[in-house]
């Protein structure tokens, strides 16, 4: 379905934020937000309904750490594919009702693991651990696999194997969150490169979370600067997390979420949504964005992204020497 909406020409809109919504849901600060397809459905579908009244065109399922490996930390490894499913098949059922095209976007996140020979894991087995997440994706009913939040080139390599296993269309996002790379080094402009040099290239590639709106549509950039014919997807969090008692908050409003979409949009996104601290109500000002939106600007530069969203918060090193870093655990 996604190729189809692609297809279509217009700016599309994704979801918001999974987990810190669901903390504001009452999810206990070191639960597994995958707990909750068993304990909590009910919630599960009134966030995918609430995203999908703000306007979403794509949700995202609840499984972003619904892999083999990560819930393995919670002793539930051997449910991987059957909690996958449920995700998808909650997700599936609020589109079904929404009186209009949605697609589902089966979220994959990274494994937790650093891969050979700087971890215990083999690129083989991430693809094995990724085709099981997406074989319960698919029979849930998901559209594509939403493979996100990634680092290391070899993990998205496993993930890609993964998809062109399982058959499912897949897309691809990166976080660049260390002086303008990901954790692992690799730039926006090799990010792009690589992802359009795969075997079986994702149906669209672009950056989510990271450190703040206005470092994400600087990446945007970068991977249009890479020279990927690729459609470009932006997810960036709600502003800065900021810690206020025992809570964390993010410091962007509905405004600054609505300037960050025309931003992106004019950084070449075609698929604008939130990541973490987007709240439905971030998202139905970033909906009025998108379809106010005059296309034909100029992608702004560095100054003007600065000047609407903020000076960045992890700017690339001036000599653009590679910083290497610890795998993100979630």
């Amino acid at each position: 379905m996604l190729a189809e909406l692609l297809a279509g020409g217009r700016v599309l809109l994704a979801d918001g934020a999974t987990g810190t919504n669901l903390f504001e849901m009452g999810l206990a600060n070191g639960d597994a937000p995958e707990l909750w397809l068993d304990a909590h459905p009910d919630r599960i579908r009134a966030l995918h309904r609430a995203f999908v009244g703000a306007g979403a065109d794509i949700i995202l399922t609840n499984s972003f750490g619904a892999n083999a490996r990560r819930l393995m930390l919670h002793g539930m490894q051997h449910r991987a594919r059957e909690l996958n499913r449920i995700a998808a098949s909650l997700a599936r059922e609020v589109a079904d009702a929404s009186g209009r095209r949605v697609a589902v976007a089966g979220s994959v996140g990274p494994t937790g693991d650093l891969l050979a020979p700087l971890g215990p894991l083999t690129e083989e087995e991430a693809a094995g651990v990724f085709a099981e997440q997406m074989e319960g994706l698919r029979e849930g009913g998901a559209d594509l696999a939403w493979v996100e939040t990634m680092s290391a080139p070899e993990e998205m390599r496993a993930a890609a194997t993964a998809a062109a296993r399982t058959g499912m269309p897949w897309t691809l996002t990166a976080s660049f969150d260390t002086a303008g790379r990901t954790m692992m080094g690799l730039t926006p402009e090799a990010f792009a490169a690589f992802a359009a040099a795969l075997p079986v290239p994702p149906l669209a590639i672009g950056a989510n979370c990271g450190v703040g709106a206005s470092d994400l549509v600087a990446s945007l950039l970068g991977i249009a600067g890479g020279g990927a014919a690729l459609p470009v997807i932006a997810k960036a969090n709600a502003g800065i997390p900021v810690v206020q008692g025992d809570r964390v908050v993010y410091s962007g409003t509905p405004r600054t979420m609505e300037v960050y979409a025309h931003l992106a949009i004019d950084a070449g996104a075609r698929i604008v949504g939130g990541c973490c601290g987007t709240s439905p109500a971030h998202l139905a000002a970033m909906r009025r964005a998108v379809d106010d939106h005059r296309a034909g600007n100029a992608p702004p530069d560095l100054a003007a992204i600065v000047a609407a969203l903020g000076p960045l918060v992890q700017p690339p090193n001036a000599g653009g020497e590679k910083r290497q870093g610890r795998r993100r655990g979630g």
